[in-house]
């Protein structure tokens, strides 16, 4: 089945609510455009282990922000968990 959208003027595209149901994509995730022939296929892009620990890396970080954590308060709790 195919899915019409129009390409903005930087080249944008809207991925059908359907498509990213079906291809689980979230915010925030990567696609893959793959050429083939005449045609481009779209997939969601499989993070290397790296890029996924990065990506979680960066959510806590923001998290941990958010709720005022500093870095002396996540050293305390790592020399508190280190005692037990």
């Amino acid at each position: 089945m195919g899915y019409p959208t129009r390409v903005s003027f930087k080249g944008q595209i809207t991925i059908p609510k359907k498509v990213r149901n079906k291809l689980k994509i979230a915010p925030g995730d990567f696609v893959l455009f793959e050429e083939k022939k005449d045609e481009v296929v779209l997939k969601k892009a499989m993070l290397s282990p790296e890029e996924d620990f990065n990506k979680l890396v960066a959510v806590l970080d923001k998290k941990v922000k958010k709720l005022g954590i500093t870095d002396k308060d996540i050293e305390d709790a790592i020399r508190w968990a280190r005692q037990k």
